[in-house]
């Protein structure tokens, strides 16, 4: 049986919003997932401890504040620190079109805006999770 994807879903900063990312981890542990869900308000550190403690093949990050040109680099950074810069990162929320290639560029794999087919997403996490 093959191994299942683990995949952390995770709310960085102040942001009090998490509708869309408990979509994204319902849908993803529909697909047959393992998701990991961190809840509201957590730092860069929070998170990534978080994702070597449960030995996720990636992490989905969600943010709808603002703060995500900081706090997504700060993920990918502090994975890559850590030795763990394998772990795929993406990102979703209300991101500007302007940032998505500066997300791109500080190691965020995919960036997935409002009104994104949930099946869309699926497929990303099933593509990546098997090495892609």
């Amino acid at each position: 049986m093959p191994k299942k994807i683990r995949v952390l879903i995770a709310k960085p900063g102040l942001d009090g919003h998490d509708r869309g990312a408990k979509v994204v981890a319902r849908a993803l542990r529909d697909a047959g997932m393992e998701v990991i869900y961190t809840g509201l308000r957590q730092t860069p550190e929070d998170i990534v401890e978080a994702a070597i403690q449960e030995d996720v093949d990636a992490i989905g990050l969600s943010s709808l504040s603002g703060a995500h040109m900081t706090l997504f680099p700060a993920v990918v950074q502090l994975l890559r620190k850590r030795k763990a810069g394998d772990i795929i990162v993406v990102a979703g929320g209300i991101i500007p079109e302007e940032d998505v290639p500066k997300l791109k560029k500080a190691g965020i794999r995919m960036v997935f805006g409002p009104g994104t087919p949930l099946r869309e997403i699926v497929a990303f996490f099933e593509k990546a999770g098997k090495g892609a």
